[in-house]
């Protein structure tokens, strides 16, 4: 089997995007984590400081979800951020989508 190199570097955003990139780069993004077993994003922390994560969406390798609490109503889907599953440390997180500087995945 061919091995095919889709990337020859990493899928590297800029500031310099409008609205239109952002959405597409988001969707792009999401569909890239829902199909790679890790993800390696790279962003800025609210903090300012540099923050790599390996992450999923990866439906069969996400933990069974909970139930929610009763009188709790299920969170709004956020069109800013994105929600991921932290390989590393195997808890929840989130990285605001315009602060990502960095995005790779390998293709098998």
């Amino acid at each position: 089997m061919e091995t095919l190199e889709v990337l020859a570097a990493p899928y590297q955003p800029t500031k310099d995007w409008g609205d239109k990139e952002w959405n597409k780069f988001t969707k792009w993004l999401n569909g890239m984590l829902k199909i790679n077993e890790s993800t390696r994003v790279t962003f800025t922390k609210q903090d300012g400081t540099e923050r790599v994560m390996n992450c999923t969406l990866k439906p069969e390798l996400l933990p069974e979800a909970k139930p929610l609490a009763e009188g709790k109503t299920p969170r709004k889907e956020s069109t800013t951020s994105i929600r991921v599953f932290d390989n590393d440390l195997k808890e929840w997180r989130s990285f605001t989508t315009k602060n990502v500087t960095r995005v790779e995945f390998s293709i098998t």
